[in-house]
């Protein structure tokens, strides 16, 4: 269905947005490689060769991995941002709007930017799909017209860098026709299995596909498989690599708190960086907890390093008030502090892990120490929820309405007893179990939030509803 003449010229967001969801989607229908309504660059090299290649327009820094990508890539845009410069960034998925993905310097793409892009490409993309329907196969989808339309902000807007984070794998991914000056590989672990493989060598070649020639990696995934993989593409491409353990490292240091207000806080987790090993360490901290924040961080100041080399201006201090200001919603987000509520996103087996052993790693455990668990059914469910079950008390099993990925609640019972929970409690909503867990955790117990960005994003009104009630 297309977007006539006169709809055009009076486009509102509710309008565009729509017209954008009739789109294929794979964030809510994920479809395996190869076929040809999936995966390819063939659809984005199209579309953005119509839009005259925007994204050859400004420099970028490529992420890819399986948990941090999003983490390292604000840290990073935050840096630079400090340093002076304008730099956009492009994240994925979003908690509470379609706006979160698209920023320039910390401000989220205005409803009139939106408009003014989707004006643009409304009828280039249809213009395509018609051709696509002529050689049976299919137009430019969901997530490829939302990147085009960054790259096309960015290119208006005139950045001196955007910090573009892949949505899924990388070789393929509609972000990997943007022009980087330095990539970065987070964590990897097995996640989207059906699509990216069902071993780390296969998912770590995926994302090592975001490696180019001239243009410098810096990667801390850990696994030995996925090292060797992301070794052998920067030999092949030729490109130097900057590898965790190896050309730098990091470790915890202390952890400071800072009030603002009544009933927020701020903790600032400090640690140290050394590069190479051995070299006098550099201390800095940020806001966002966790031990895996530290390695995305040091990931985000080796690639800043990366990008002083290449004629970018960024002191020290630009980093520590980068590093410092540095937060995303959902990622071991305190909602309150009396009661404590946390919201994560934590949406597969190392996100529930480090988000265990963070936790774990807290002064003055609550006794109670509740879970509201949902997430989508590709997911490793057994092994998240045994590994919630060495921290949490309480388990609320729920299923977000949002994305018909999600989990049924049988089959998340059935999870969880395999998974240890003898007990676990069920809410037919994330609403309803944000008052069963309320009430498990009393006034001085743990409320925490995981499985999922969508059940994130559906919880958060009701979470802050209830929690002063």
């Amino acid at each position: 269905m297309g977007v006539d003449k006169q709809t055009k010229q009076r486009l509102t967001r509710l309008q565009a947005l729509q017209w954008l969801d009739r789109r294929s989607n794979f964030e809510q229908t994920p479809t395996k490689l190869g076929k040809k309504t999936t995966f390819t660059l063939s659809r984005m090299g199209a579309l953005l060769k119509a839009l005259d290649n925007p994204q050859r327009q400004f420099p970028s820094a490529h992420l890819a991995g399986t948990k941090g990508k999003g983490s390292t890539a604000a840290m990073l845009a935050a840096i630079v941002q400090s340093a002076g410069y304008r730099v956009g960034c492009y994240l994925s998925p979003h908690v509470d709007k379609i706006e979160e993905r698209i920023s320039i310097a910390g401000r989220q793409i205005s409803t009139a930017d939106l408009l003014t892009a989707f004006h643009k490409i409304i009828p280039i993309v249809e213009r395509l799909d018609q051709l696509a329907l002529r050689k049976n196969t299919t137009g430019p989808t969901w997530f490829e017209i939302l990147t085009a339309i960054a790259f096309i902000h960015f290119e208006r807007k005139g950045v001196d860098l955007a910090v573009i984070e892949t949505g899924l794998g990388g070789r393929l991914d509609a972000t990997n026709l943007c022009n980087p000056i330095v990539s970065l590989i987070t964590n990897i672990s097995l996640d989207h299995t059906d699509v990216l493989g069902n071993t780390i060598r296969a998912i770590a070649f995926e994302k090592a596909g975001i490696i180019r020639r001239g243009s410098p990696v810096v990667s801390t995934a850990l696994h030995p498989d996925a090292m060797k993989v992301i070794a052998e593409r920067a030999a092949l491409k030729r490109t130097k690599i900057f590898i965790l353990n190896r050309d730098f490292t990091v470790r915890p240091s202390k952890v400071g708190a800072n009030k603002r207000g009544n009933s927020t806080q701020t903790n600032l987790h400090s640690f140290e960086i050394q590069a190479p090993p051995g070299s006098l360490p550099e201390i800095y901290s940020i806001a966002m907890a966790g031990v895996h924040q530290a390695e995305n961080a040091a990931s985000a100041i080796i690639a800043t390093k990366v990008l002083v080399g290449q004629g970018f201006q960024i002191a020290k201090q630009d980093i520590a008030v980068g590093l410092r200001k540095t937060c995303l919603p959902a990622r071991i987000e305190w909602i309150s502090y009396s009661p404590p509520v946390i919201l994560d996103a934590a949406h597969n087996v190392a996100s529930m892990h480090s988000l265990v052993q963070t936790l774990e790693s807290q002064n003055n455990q609550p006794k109670k120490r509740i879970l509201i668990f949902a997430a989508s059914a590709d997911k490793e469910l057994k092994a998240m929820l045994q590994i919630s079950k060495t921290y949490f008390t309480d388990v609320v099993l729920t299923r977000y309405a949002t994305n018909p990925r999600a989990a049924t609640i049988t089959r998340l019972r059935d999870a969880a007893k395999k998974g240890g929970w003898q007990e676990p409690h069920v809410a037919v909503s994330p609403t309803e179990a944000v008052l069963i867990g309320k009430r498990l955790s009393g006034k001085t117990g743990l409320l925490c939030v995981a499985g999922s960005f969508f059940l994130a994003a559906e919880v958060r009104n009701a979470l802050t509803r209830n929690i002063n009630s």
